[in-house]
């Protein structure tokens, strides 16, 4: 199957090509740009809605800027796809997200147009000021373009970074891409501001006669006009937020007008004056009416029919996903617990948060991309008597780690924190991977660490968090479904710091964390069809460690092997440790840990980045006939060889 007709993209390979158009060529040349993307994730999956919403601006940076000489920096880089089409890239996009394929996000190693790698929020601006100080500094020409979300600039790093532009003079240039919405509606008195400023300007309408026919609408409109009223009065006493930090400011303007992007992107390219903030107003999803028409504009899809919209989402039904396990068990416990209340940063459906907020609204707080802000908000409302649960991912809770250590953990305040995509995450990579967190929590004193290896388990671990009111306690579990198992009616409440077995041998201890326990199981079965008797422990915690049932396993078992989804420096560091300290690596102990590589993993399949870490049961296998000596080096081998126990 062909895809669309695109003529005049055809003839564009790198924006030095996209120069050499005349301007009246570009409307044409962003619909066959927007059409192409559609194409492509509707063969690839991926983000939709937020590159058709600035399919135009991407084009019109191009044609304006002399990129790659002028640093072009995308906040977060999910919105790039139609940046990667018109830098190079065309003929390997189908390719993105899929296993050695193109990234989703922005990347340095990728293309000379990638300066800047980014997939967390809000560090564009601290970037390309970087790029615009170090040319200033050279005296090399080059700017440092940022293009930031409403939603990442309800940030605090973006305006630690503005407030430290005025350095950069103009070689800084700042789009400020305000959609009025990032993956959920953007929170706070930003958000509202922003709305302010494009309510009081011409593009948006005439400001005088809505004010003075405002008595005459209908509410909705009249309350709008009176908004607008109030802050055309405040805009004569004073410059904008942008002003008083030190851009000049420039809009708000029609992010898919090309006749109003060129020449403003023109006259802030010769300014004399700067740092420059252009106010662009885009809408997510443009030009693709189902994306346009959803709640989320497609912020994020799997493949799809292009005509019809439909999403090809695999099967219907099977387990839950972990995430609404959670959303849906604290929400239950809410009911009979008032002190129970959930904070997320802007990801209420991704962590399960919008189900608890369905039930309990006014007990469920998104404080918007603001992770530092909302670690010490839940301090601040445990130490106030209240049970918070921190819902975020592992990855975006590394941005908040001083809040961790100093606000929650030395003054041992009982936050409870429900750390989702633990593990390896798929199609997003390394920049979305959880890998570190059973390291860099466990090292902390006062913590409690659990794991859930099944969706029964995590509800177990939620109700056994609303109850530890001693101290921080976090449980860690992967993206996607669950098990199948069922989840019991009346939850437990499981003893701190104690495992269980689930499989009793003699031979061999595999000492499993999370999720990987079906693996382990996996192996087990192997391994016994080869004469190895296998015991499989669940240890649920990683801190405290169940010391007695772990010195058990590694007394009376020939080898032990510890199996995390997680970095170096957590549970197999941890028995480590443990074996260290109380001698019983002295007498010829065989261990193994196994855990992530010491690498950046990129995209792939989950189960396929597993196998590629050694993290699934011929892994465990593996490295368990490695430790009891067999001739053999593989599975494969030894099943040809015949087992020798």
């Amino acid at each position: 199957m062909s895809g669309p007709k695109t003529p005049l993209l055809d003839t564009v390979s790198y924006p030095a090509d996209l120069r050499k158009l005349d301007p009246a060529q570009l409307r044409q040349f962003a619909d066959e740009l927007r059409t192409e993307v559609i194409d492509t994730v509707s063969v690839t999956g991926g983000h939709l809605g937020a590159g058709l919403g600035v399919v135009e601006l991407t084009a019109a940076i191009h044609y304006v800027f002399n990129t790659p000489e002028d640093r072009l920096v995308w906040d977060v880089g999910h919105q790039c796809y139609p940046h990667k089409i018109i830098t190079g890239r065309r003929d390997r996009i189908r390719t993105m997200r899929q296993g050695g394929g193109l990234s989703g996000f922005t990347k340095r190693a990728e293309s000379e147009y990638d300066p800047f790698g980014a997939a967390h929020s809000s560090t564009s601006i601290s970037a390309a000021l970087g790029f615009a100080v170090a040319n200033k500094l050279n005296d090399r020409p080059g700017r440092g373009i940022a293009v930031i979300g409403d939603g990442a600039m309800s940030a605090g790093m973006a305006y630690e970074a503005m407030n430290n532009a005025e350095a950069a003079g103009n070689r800084l240039v700042v789009i400020l891409n305000d959609n009025d919405m990032s993956i959920a509606p953007p929170v706070g008195g930003l958000s509202a501001y922003l709305a302010r400023i494009v309510s009081s300007r011409e593009f948006l309408g005439i400001r005088e006669l809505a004010r003075r026919v405002a008595r005459k609408l209908p509410k909705p409109l009249h309350d709008a006009a009176r908004k607008t009223d109030e802050y055309a009065r405040g805009m004569t006493m004073g410059g904008t937020l942008f002003e008083e930090l030190g851009f000049y400011y420039v809009g708000p303007i029609d992010g898919h007008n090309m006749e109003h992007l060129i020449p403003v992107l023109e006259n802030v390219r010769d300014a004399a004056e700067g740092p420059c903030l252009i106010h662009v107003v885009t809408e997510k999803g443009k030009g693709y009416k189902y994306a346009e028409e959803a709640a989320d504009k497609y912020h994020g899809v799997a493949k799809f029919d292009v005509v019809s919209g439909k999403q090809d989402k695999g099967p219907g039904g099977g387990p839950p996903a972990y995430q609404n396990v959670f959303g849906e068990t604290l929400a239950k416990l809410a009911d009979e617990d008032s002190r129970i209340c959930a904070i997320t940063a802007a990801m209420p459906s991704g962590t399960g948060v919008d189900k608890f907020a369905q039930a309990h609204p006014d007990k469920a707080f998104d404080v918007g991309i603001a992770e530092q802000h909302g670690v010490t908000f839940a301090a601040g409302l445990a130490a106030q008597g209240m049970r918070p649960f921190c819902a975020i991912y592992s990855t975006f809770l590394q941005r908040a780690y001083d809040q961790v250590v100093h606000d929650v953990a030395i003054q041992n305040l009982p936050v409870r924190f429900a750390i989702d995509r633990a593990g390896l995450v798929g199609a997003d990579g390394c920049t979305h991977a959880g890998s570190f967190d059973l390291t860099y929590l466990a090292t902390l004193p006062n913590f409690v660490i659990m794991a859930p290896s099944d969706e029964a388990e995590l509800a177990h671990m939620t109700y056994t968090a609303a109850q530890h009111d001693s101290g921080p306690i976090a449980f860690r579990y992967p993206r996607g479904n669950g098990t199948g198992v069922p989840i019991p009616e009346k939850l437990e409440q499981l003893e701190i710091g104690k495992g269980r077995v689930v499989r009793e041998g003699a031979k061999v201890a595999i000492l499993s964390l999370g999720a990987r326990l079906t693996e382990a199981m996996k192996a087990a079965d192997r391994l016994e069809a080869k004469g190895l008797s296998a015991s499989v422990v669940d240890l649920r915690f990683v801190k405290p460690l169940d010391e007695d049932l772990i010195r058990k396993m590694l007394t009376t078992h020939e080898v032990a092997v510890t199996v995390e989804e997680a970095a170096v420096g957590g549970l197999g560091a941890h028995v480590l440790t443990l074996a260290s300290d109380t001698g019983l690596t002295d007498a010829g102990l065989k261990i193994r840990t196994m855990r992530l590589p010491d690498i950046f993993q990129d995209h792939d399949k989950p189960d396929l980045q597993y196998a590629e870490a050694g993290l699934d049961a011929d892994g465990i296998v593996e490295t368990v006939l490695k430790a009891l000596r067999h001739n053999s080096t593989s599975v494969e081998d030894d099943v040809e060889s015949g087992a020798r126990a």
